[in-house]
C-alpha cells in the first residue's frame, strides 16, 4: 500500500507532494531490511520512477528525500536488477558530486545530496554484480579518489570522506584488479595515509615521529569512522605488499607504520569505537613489511632518557628485572626505546584472549604481528619477553595454571583450533629464541609438544633462525627448585615414593609382562601405534625408526 501510494505521487505529483510522501516512506521503513515478495514489482517500479525524478531541476530537499528512499530500497537485492543501469549510475555519480568536471565542494547546501548518492552507491555496488562491472566501465575508483582529494583537509565534510572511503574499500574487497589501481596507478597508498593523517590531526615531531598528547581529547565519532574506513580501505590497497616489496617503497610504508603506532596511541569516543580501531591497526599493520615495522618504537628524546635514568636510580639495587622496563610520564620505557605501541599491541592481545571467542579472527592477527616484529627486531623481542615471560620464580604451580599473560598464552599451546595454538605457540618460541630447553622451561613439554613435533625438535635443539647470544638469567628460586621440577607438566613436584620398591622380583616382572602384553593387544587392534623419533628430530612408526638407527649403525661401522 505504502508503494502504491508514493508511486502514484512519484509519477503524477508536483516537488512539494513528492518530498512529502517520500519523506513518510523513509521515516516507517528507515529500520526496513526485509521486504514482501509480493510487493518487489511495486518497488522496482518505484526505483525507476526515482530516477525519473531525480533528472529534473528539483528543489535538494527533494532530491535527499528521493535518494533516503532509494537506499532503502537498494536493500533488496532483486529490485536492483532491471534499475542497475549504466545511465541510473551516472545520475548517482552526479549527484555524488563524482563527474570530473566538478572542480569544488563549495556549496554546503548540496552536501546532504552528496552524502545520500553515496550511500545509494554502497548498497548497489555491494549487492549487485551489474553495478560492480559497470563500476569499473565508469572508472569509478579514479572518480573516489578525485574527490577524497578535494575533501582531504576540509574536516567539516567528514560524511563525505567516510562514505567515500567506504565505496572505496567495497570496491577494492570484490574487485582485485581495482586494488592494483589503486595502489600504483591512483597512488592510493599515499593518499589513504593523508586522509588518516588528517583524521587524527598528526603533528610531526621527526621523519617517523609523531607528537602524541596523553591528556588530549578523544577522537570525535566522524573522525573515528573515517579513520576506520580509510583503514579497511588501505589494507584492501596493501593485502600483498609483503610479497612484492620493494626497497624504493620503503618510506612510504614507514610513514604508514608512523601513523599507525599514532593511530595506537590515542583513543576513539568510546572503548568499543576504540577496539574497533585498534584491530583496523592491526590489521593494517600485518600488511606492512615487517623491515618497516622498527618504527613502532624510537629512541627517547635527550629529556626523556634523563627522566628514565632518574627512574632507574630510584630502583632498588637488587631489581635488575624490573629495572629494565621502567613507566615515567605515561610513557614505556625499554634499553632507551619508547615501547608504548608495542605494549598497547601486548594489551590488546590480553583483551581479545581474556573474551575467550572469535579467536581466529580477532587474536591471531595481533599474535602473528607481534611474533613477527620480534623475530625481526631485537629490541621488542626483548621487551616482550620481559612482559611476558618474566624470569621464574614460584613454579609451585602448572604453566598454564593462573591469570599472567604467560599462563594465558600457554592454554592456547593446547586450544582446539590448529591455527590458535600454532601461533600461539609460535610466539613464545620466538621470545625463547626457538631454543627449546628455554621454551620447555616456561611452558613444560606436555605444552610444547605439538609445536616440537611439527618443527622436528621432540629431541631438543633450537629453530633454523639467528638470534643474539645473551643468555637467560634464573633467579635464585628458579636454581633451588629445578632439580624437583616435572619437566613434562613444567611445576614443582614432590618426590613422590616409587611404587614399585616394595615390590619383589617376581611382582616387578610380572607387571611388566602385563603391560607388554596390554601394548601390544592395542597396537595388534590399531587403537595405539607406537612411535619414535627418526634421527632429525620428526616422529615416525616405531619399526620405521629401528630401521634409520640401524642403517646409520651399518654405515658407521663400515667406515670403521
Amino acid at each position: 500500500m505504502d508503494e502504491e501510494r508514493a508511486l502514484y505521487i512519484v509519477r503524477a505529483g508536483e516537488a512539494g507532494a513528492i518530498e512529502r510522501v517520500l519523506r513518510d516512506y523513509s521515516d516507517k521503513h528507515r529500520a526496513t531490511f526485509k521486504f514482501e515478495s509480493t510487493d518487489e514489482d511495486k518497488r522496482k517500479k518505484l526505483c525507476e520512477g526515482i530516477f525519473k525524478v531525480l533528472i529534473k531541476d528539483i528543489p535538494t530537499t527533494c532530491q535527499v528525500s528521493c535518494l533516503e528512499v532509494l537506499r532503502i530500497l537498494s536493500r533488496d537485492k532483486k529490485v536492483l536488477v532491471p534499475v542497475t543501469t549504466k545511465e541510473n549510475m551516472q545520475i548517482l555519480l552526479r549527484l555524488a558530486k563524482l563527474n570530473e568536471l566538478d572542480d569544488s565542494l563549495e556549496k554546503v547546501s548540496e552536501f546532504p545530496v552528496i552524502v545520500e548518492s553515496l550511500k545509494c552507491l554502497c548498497n548497489i555496488v555491494f549487492n549487485s554484480q551489474m553495478a560492480q562491472q559497470l563500476s569499473l566501465e565508469l572508472n569509478l575508483a579514479a572518480k573516489l579518489c578525485n574527490l577524497l582529494r578535494k575533501c582531504t583537509d576540509r574536516k567539516f565534510i567528514n560524511d563525505i570522506k567516510c562514505f567515500d572511503l567506504r565505496l572505496l574499500f567495497l570496491l577494492s574487497l570484490l574487485h582485485t584488479d581495482i586494488r592494483s589501481q589503486l595502489r600504483y596507478e591512483l597512488q592510493g597508498l599515499p593518499l589513504l595515509t593523508q586522509v588518516l593523517e588528517s583524521a587524527f590531526s598528526i603533528k610531526w615531531t621527526d621523519e617517523y615521529e609523531s607528537a602524541i598528547d596523553h591528556n588530549g581529547p578523544p577522537l570525535s565519532p566522524q573522525e573515528t569512522d573515517c579513520a576506520i574506513e580509510a583503514l579497511k580501505a588501505l589494507f584492501n590497497v596493501t593485502v600483498d605488499s609483503w610479497k612484492v616489496h620493494k626497497e624504493s617503497d620503503s618510506h612510504q610504508f614507514r610513514v604508514m607504520a608512523a601513523v599507525l603506532r599514532h593511530c595506537l596511541l590515542i583513543v576513539g569516543p568510546t572503548e568499543d569505537k576504540t577496539e574497533e580501531l585498534h584491530s583496523n591497526a592491526v590489521n593494517l599493520l600485518s600488511n606492512v613489511p615487517v623491515s618497516c615495522l622498527d618504527v613502532l618504537i624510537c629512541p627517547l628524546t635527550h629529556e626523556e632518557t634523563a627522566q628514565e635514568a632518574t627512574t632507574l636510580d630510584e630502583l632498588p639495587s637488587n631489581k635488575t628485572a624490573e629495572k629494565e622496563t621502567v613507566l615515567k610520564n605515561n610513557t614505556m620505557v625499554y634499553n632507551g626505546m619508547n615501547m608504548e605501541a608495542i605494549h598497547v599491541l601486548l594489551s590488546f592481545m590480553e583483551k581479545r584472549i581474556d573474551k575467550g571467542s572469535s579467536y581466529r579472527e580477532g587474536l591471531t592477527p595481533v599474535l602473528s604481528l607481534l611474533t613477527e616484529c620480534s623475530r625481526a627486531h631485537r629490541n621488542i623481542r626483548k621487551f616482550l619477553k620481559d612482559q611476558v615471560l618474566p624470569p621464574l620464580r614460584d613454579v609451585t604451580n602448572r604453566p598454564e595454571v593462573g591469570s599472567t599473560v604467560r599462563n594465558k598464552l600457554v592454554r592456547l599451546m593446547t586450544h582446539v583450533d590448529l591455527g590458535v595454538k600454532q601461533i600461539a605457540a609460535e610466539f613464545l618460541f620466538v621470545l625463547c629464541k626457538e631454543r627449546v630447553d628455554s621454551l620447555l622451561k616456561y611452558t613444560g613439554y606436555g605444552n610444547a609438544a605439538g609445536l616440537l613435533a611439527a618443527r622436528g625438535l621432540l629431541a631438543g635443539g633450537r629453530g633454523d633462525n639467528w638470534y643474539s647470544e645473551d643468555e637467560d638469567t634464573d633467579t635464585e628460586e628458579y636454581k633451588n627448585a629445578k632439580p624437583n621440577i616435572n619437566l613434562i607438566t613444567g611445576h614443582l613436584e614432590e618426590p613422590m615414593p616409587n611404587p614399585i620398591d616394595e615390590m619383589t622380583e617376581e611382582q616387578k616382572e610380572y607387571e611388566a609382562m602385563k603391560l607388554v602384553n596390554m601394548l601390544d593387544k592395542l597396537s595388534r587392534e590399531e587403537l595405539l601405534k607406537p612411535m619414535g623419533l627418526k634421527p632429525d628430530g620428526t616422529i615416525t612408526p616405531l619399526e620405521e625408526a629401528l630401521n634409520q638407527y640401524s642403517v646409520i649403525e651399518e654405515t658407521s661401522s663400515d667406515t670403521d
